[in-house]
């Protein structure tokens, strides 16, 4: 399947006594796709192989994240400096709740990025932040 993670509602290149904020999907151990945290919407995507073992769906790709059961892909924030990046906190998308769809169908993600405080939204996101969609909705 194709993962497409529409991101909105960012919280700004600077919050929390964080300056020059980005956030990106992380493949493997790096976030990739950086995008500044002050822009209106952001967009990944990811292809995400879907496996059925012993009954239940499974997920493997380069962006996915965990162990058998809960795998899941991570939107990964941190401030740039140069070439550096330093990662400061993670938002994790559990695959599971991914709604199931035929064959190499897409699948979208749309996310509110900031939290009530104003900062990154990070940990296990949940409706109503993160609302999964089927197709092209």
């Amino acid at each position: 399947m194709r993962l497409v993670i529409e991101g909105h509602h960012l919280p700004g290149r600077t919050c929390g006594g964080y300056d020059d904020v980005h956030v990106g999907i992380q493949v493997r151990r790096e976030p990739t796709d950086l995008v500044p945290a002050d822009v209106t919407s952001a967009r990944w995507e990811a292809d995400v192989e879907v496996l059925d073992r012993d009954g239940e769906r499974d997920f493997r790709g380069p962006a996915v994240q965990g162990r058998r059961g809960e795998r899941f892909v991570y939107l990964t924030w941190g401030t740039v400096s140069g070439d550096a990046f330093e990662m400061f906190r993670r938002a994790k998308l559990m695959l599971s709740e991914a709604p199931e769809v035929p064959g190499s169908s897409t699948v979208r993600a749309v996310v509110h990025l900031t939290d009530e405080q104003g900062m990154p939204r990070c940990a296990r996101l949940r409706p109503p932040a993160l609302e999964w969609r089927s197709g092209g909705e």
